[in-house]
């Protein structure tokens, strides 16, 4: 299974009135697991940005002078997306923003959905979590996922970030991490369960009443067909 996060910066809020792209940033997770593929690029949107989008973004109508154009580097980000499912945190902005910079390049490209399936994780976050904040700086926060080191937003930035708070928020933890000093999570059971085992025993690790609340809303919110509930008469 290959997975594409993916976040864009714009020169202001609507397409419609004539905003561009000026950063693609997407990173790549096989199987859940993030891997060290990506695609970035600063775009030159031959336009003024809007000071409100500057703050937000910290990208300057200077700094792009010399950029390539969208055109320039449709074909390798296309090429990056196809097959995976692309996700995006408020998908349907991003979407129309790159739909209409294909469209204003004359390039032969459809629209992104011809390439990839589309996942909307803002759409997924309000599901699961219905009257609370859920933008990605607040879901970086629920989920425990670091975004200090971030002054302004990015696209790769957040997109990797997006990747971080996903897969928390669709599975928990996907790897087994190590320590400095080359210590696997397992090794950090305590010595007595290492004890039991040794005696030949068995290590029985029960789930939390935090753990079982949050399980039970995960397995509500995958519906009413799941085989393993049991229903009530």
């Amino acid at each position: 299974m290959r997975q594409v996060f993916l976040d864009t910066e714009t020169t202001g809020l609507a397409w419609q009135a004539g905003h561009r792209v000026i950063e693609i940033g997407c990173v790549e997770a096989i199987n859940r697991r993030p891997t060290e593929k990506y695609f970035h690029s600063y775009i030159d949107p031959q336009r003024d940005i809007d000071d409100e989008a500057i703050e937000v973004h910290g990208i300057t109508t200077e700094f792009l002078i010399g950029k390539p154009k969208f055109a320039e580097i449709a074909r390798e980000f296309i090429e990056f997306i196809k097959g995976s499912e692309l996700i995006i945190h408020n998908a349907p902005f991003d979407i129309a923003f790159l739909d209409n910079e294909i469209k204003l390049s004359d390039l032969v490209y459809g629209p992104i959905e011809d390439y990839c399936e589309i996942s909307d994780s803002l759409a997924l976050a309000r599901r699961m979590h219905p009257g609370q904040r859920n933008s990605l700086d607040a879901l970086a926060k629920r989920y425990q996922v670091d975004n200090s080191h971030r002054t302004h937003h990015g696209g790769l930035l957040d997109a990797q970030i997006l990747a971080d708070v996903y897969l928390s928020m669709t599975g928990g933890q996907t790897d087994l991490t190590f320590d400095s000093g080359g210590r696997s999570m397992l090794d950090q059971i305590n010595v007595d369960a290492d004890d039991n085992v040794s005696r030949g025993g068995f290590v029985v690790v029960s789930a939390s009443e935090d753990e079982l609340a949050e399980h039970e809303k995960w397995v509500e919110l995958l519906g009413k067909e799941c085989l393993w509930i049991t229903k009530k008469s």
